[in-house]
């Protein structure tokens, strides 16, 4: 009804502006016009003459002139066609009332939408669904793959899109059609193994772990199917065994590598020390001390490395900023497998570099490279 509404007063605007013009009549000439001004002149003739200033034989012509002059004017206002723009105007009015209306309406309906009902303000304000379109694509791909079983590259782009819509029994039998038809390969047989653990709720099944034992004979230093089987072990009690796989992984891995503090992580969880990234300092031992260390019993090497631990922290304690000394700290207390120490030494060097903000989010990332929450 509002719509309605609007339009109607947009009409009544619309005649209304086409009316205004015509709605005002034509005023009577003033006192300003020809014909009176041809009456002055007259009047003014008989002043000369009564003044003496012209002759009565000149001021006869002149009357005579001005008068005929007096009638054509008279003749040409009488002449005027009133009644004729009177009907223009009535005419237009009609027309304006009628016509723009009717047009109005004309227009619309083939072009509008009349029949379209009123959009409530609570779904106007919704957001729109982003997955709907998501599914019909999905859908559609599915579609063409029914009609074209062994197109391998439409497998490979199904396959991930159902892993990722949770839907994990049709994405392994999407990775399965993708290595039969696309090629065995040990990043899809990685995949279709993370596949298979994520439809068995997170369990390495025998299945997967046969999968990810093919990707790794297909390349040794596969990382997915290398940290999978580092879990199938962990979940079979053979924590040690795990920590090996995974040990084996960060020596391997570039300092950078974005999957580092996942294993960092899962090693601590067997209790395995985290392996700092390759390139970084060494714990707490210089080389000369590493060398002295290989001539003494495990007695005397444990105490010479404890005694240079404590020593490192108490110069730490006296002069804070040093960022790299504070991790070698932490990471020298976590080798030794004093987690207290080291929780103790995280504690101390944040309050160290707190008011610093350069060597805060120094001491945070060299955290994370340990496996530690930065």
């Amino acid at each position: 009804m509002t719509l309605w509404f609007v339009f109607a007063l947009m009409t009544v605007a619309a005649i209304f502006a086409v009316l205004w013009p015509l709605s005002r009549a034509g005023r009577p000439q003033s006192e300003g016009s020809e014909a009176a001004v041809y009456k002055d002149q007259l009047s003014e003739v008989d002043r000369d003459v009564a003044g003496g200033l012209i002759g009565p034989s000149e001021a006869e012509a002149a009357r005579v002139e001005i008068s005929r002059r007096l009638l054509a004017a008279r003749d040409s206002q009488d002449g005027l066609p009133v009644a004729s723009s009177t009907r223009l105007r009535r005419s237009a009015a009609i027309l304006a009332l009628v016509g723009l209306p009717i047009v109005a309406v004309a227009i619309y309906l083939p072009l509008g939408s009349p029949r379209l009902g009123d959009f409530p303000l609570a779904q106007r304000a919704r957001a729109p669904d982003t997955a709907q379109p998501f599914e019909n694509m999905v859908a559609q791909v599915e579609a063409h793959l029914e009609k074209n079983p062994t197109d391998g590259r439409g497998w490979n782009v199904l396959a991930p899109v159902l892993a990722r819509l949770g839907r994990f029994d049709e994405a392994v039998r999407a990775y399965r059609n993708s290595i039969t038809y696309s090629g065995d390969s040990p990043e899809r047989r990685s995949d279709l193994g993370e596949a298979l653990v994520a439809a068995a709720s997170g369990v390495v099944t025998a299945e997967a772990k046969a999968e990810f034992e093919r990707a790794i004979a297909l390349n040794a230093d596969e990382v997915k199917a290398s940290y999978f089987l580092g879990l199938a072990a962990e979940q079979d009690g053979r924590g040690s065994e795990a920590a090996s796989i995974w040990r084996t992984m960060l020596a391997k891995a570039p300092p950078d590598a974005p999957w580092r503090p996942l294993v960092q992580a899962a090693l601590g969880r067997v209790g395995g020390a985290p392996v700092p990234p390759p390139g970084s300092p060494a714990p707490a031992l210089s080389n000369e001390a590493m060398a002295a260390a290989k001539d003494m019993n495990e007695a005397d090497r444990s105490e010479m490395i404890r005694g240079m631990v404590e020593r490192l922290a108490t110069r730490l304690k006296q002069n804070g900023d040093d960022v790299e000394g504070w991790l070698r700290l932490v990471r020298a207390y976590m080798v030794m497998g004093d987690r207290d120490k080291a929780r103790s030494a995280l504690g101390d060097a944040r309050q160290a570099v707190a008011n610093d903000a350069a060597r805060l989010r120094q001491l945070n990332e060299g955290l994370k490279n340990l496996g530690l929450d930065g």
